[in-house]
């Protein structure tokens, strides 16, 4: 009986320790991202990868029509 207490404790901290490593990665993600106000030189490769993955906007274009409306 004591044996089966000592086995759960162990279980307990064993997952105890996994969900520090868990929230000790993402307090350090947080911080990255929060940074420091306005940073010099290359953005770091995070930052990049999340700007490529927007969508870019629809850009206008000019037709035969709209151009002598332009010209006056």
């Amino acid at each position: 009986m004591l044996s089966s207490r000592f086995m759960e404790l162990a279980k307990v901290l064993t997952q105890l320790r996994a969900e520090l490593k868990d929230l000790d990665a993402a307090i350090a993600c947080l911080e990255r991202i929060e940074g420091g106000g306005r940073r010099r030189g290359r953005p770091p490769a995070y930052l990049v990868s999340a700007k490529r993955s927007r969508p870019k906007r629809k850009r206008r274009t000019s037709n035969a029509a709209g151009s002598p409306k332009m010209r006056d």
